[in-house]
């Protein structure tokens, strides 16, 4: 298993963007938070920062350049800097397509989840450190509806959607994570990618 390129999907607030700092700090990774990638977008083009923005510009972004096009950003980045770090690891994948493109380029692909009431607290409660307080002010409800509308293919077959659970069956690996216990992430990490 080539650990050089490592795809993170997973449920919301599972901790993918936790894992990626994890393996850029400990391991010597580039993190690349495509989510980022996209919120960077939506500042540029003057549009609020909301997951349906995010939702729509990954689709232009994969209708226009390939459905692994987040993927080829992150390695894009990565190749940019030879010899600096010890691979990429990129989170939040959410797309089919991009985890075929990573098991193409020969990485692998971690799948991150837990309980939805841990994982919705868990968002609640650091929206303010992870900037994204506007992005994330959302009930419980509104949290379970925006999940299972980014979990599966839309009724219109648009392949440039989202649809975590057609990544879900791609992934090698998963994280359960379902408590605030960072060492037990760690450890959880460093035993499943054999690090």
């Amino acid at each position: 298993m080539d650990k050089t390129i490592i795809g993170l999907a997973g449920t919301n607030g599972s901790g993918k963007d936790t894992v990626g700092g994890l393996l850029a700090e400990e391991y010597g990774y580039l993190f690349i938070s495509v989510t980022e990638l996209l919120r960077d977008e939506l500042r540029r083009r003057g549009l609020p920062i909301i997951r349906e923005n995010t939702r729509m510009v990954s689709a232009e972004w994969r209708r226009e350049s390939g459905l692994g096009v987040l993927v080829d950003k992150a390695v894009e980045a990565y190749n940019a800097e030879p010899g600096k770090y010890k691979g990429v690891v990129m989170a939040s994948l959410r797309n089919p397509g991009e985890a075929d493109r990573i098991h193409e380029l020969g990485g692998i692909l971690v799948w991150t989840d837990g309980d939805p009431k841990v994982r919705y607290e868990r968002i609640i409660a650091n929206a303010h450190l992870r900037g994204r307080a506007g992005e994330d002010d959302k009930t419980y409800e509104e949290f379970l509806a925006e999940e299972a509308a980014e979990m599966y293919k839309p009724a219109d077959g648009d392949e440039a959607s989202l649809n975590g659970a057609a990544v879900k069956d791609k992934a090698d690996i998963f994280i359960e994570n379902n408590g605030n216990d960072l060492e037990a992430l760690k450890n959880q990490v460093k035993t499943k990618l054999g690090l």
